[in-house]
């Protein structure tokens, strides 16, 4: 699953906490920060597994403020 993030979701742990989210859930993959300040991220493995990792980016870390959620 391919991911692009953007609002304000540099500068609030997000990385971070999505790597987290992976590990817990047993996913696979890479995120990084772009230079437009989005975010960028694929995700691999089971479905439900990645579901989960996508809900948790859907809400993030405190600060997170999302204005477009792109799959």
């Amino acid at each position: 699953m391919h991911l692009y993030i953007s609002g304000k979701v540099q500068g609030v742990y997000f990385r971070q906490g999505m790597k987290e989210a992976a590990e817990k859930n047993n996913v696979s993959g890479w995120v990084r920060n772009l230079s437009d300040k989005r975010v960028e991220a694929v995700l691999e493995g089971e479905e439900s597994n990645v579901e989960a990792v996508i809900d948790w980016s859907r809400i993030g870390p405190p600060g997170l403020s999302l204005s477009t959620f792109k799959l």
